[in-house]
C-alpha cells in the first residue's frame, strides 16, 4: 500500500488536492481499493518513521492508504499533468503484460505440444525396446533350450554294444 501523502509527492499535488479528488469520486474506491488508516497503526507508523511531510497533518485525521488497484484509480481520477503521464504508463503497462502473457500463452502452447510428441516418441521407443528384450530373451531360451538337449543326448544311458 501507499499512503496518500506519499501518493500527493509521486503526483506532484497537494495531499489536500489528493483526498478532495478520492472524496468527490468515492464510489471509484471500495474497501479493496483503499482504506483509512486507524489511529494505533497511524501512530505506530509515525513512531517508526521520520514524517518530515506530514507535521502540518491533523494528527486526529489518519492517511488514507492505497492498493495498487486505488493507485491506478488515482493516476485516472486526478488532473494533474504527472497524474496523467502515470495514467499513460499505467495503460501502456497493462498492454505490455497482455502482450507478455499472450506470447508466453504461445510459448507453453508451444511446450504443451513439444511435451506430448516426446511422450508419443518415448512410448514408442519403450515398445520397440521391450519387443527387443522379448527377442533376446527368447533367443537366449532357444539357445539354453539347445544346450539342454545336446547335455541330454550325451547324458543319455547308452543300449546297445558297450566297449
Amino acid at each position: 500500500v501507499m499512503l496518500d501523502y506519499d501518493i500527493a509527492e509521486l503526483y506532484q499535488i497537494a495531499t489536500k488536492v489528493l483526498n478532495q479528488s478520492v472524496k468527490r469520486n468515492i464510489d471509484r474506491f471500495p474497501e479493496d481499493f483503499m482504506f483509512r488508516l486507524s489511529i494505533q497503526e497511524w501512530e505506530r507508523m509515525r513512531s517508526q518513521f521520520v514524517t518530515a511531510s506530514q507535521k502540518k497533518r491533523n494528527t486526529n485525521i489518519t492517511p488514507y492508504a492505497f492498493t495498487e488497484h486505488g493507485v491506478t484509480m488515482l493516476a485516472s481520477v486526478l488532473k494533474s499533468t504527472k497524474a496523467v503521464q502515470m495514467n499513460i504508463a499505467i495503460v501502456r503497462a497493462f498492454i505490455s503484460i497482455r502482450q507478455y502473457i499472450n506470447t508466453n500463452f504461445n510459448l507453453n502452447e508451444k511446450l504443451h505440444q513439444i511435451r506430448n510428441e516426446l511422450k508419443t516418441r518415448i512410448d514408442e521407443h519403450d515398445t520397440q525396446l521391450a519387443h527387443i528384450y522379448d527377442a533376446l530373451e527368447n533367443l537366449l531360451d532357444k539357445k539354453q533350450d539347445e544346450q539342454d538337449k545336446k547335455q541330454n543326448w550325451e547324458d543319455r544311458e547308452r543300449i546297445g554294444f558297450k566297449k
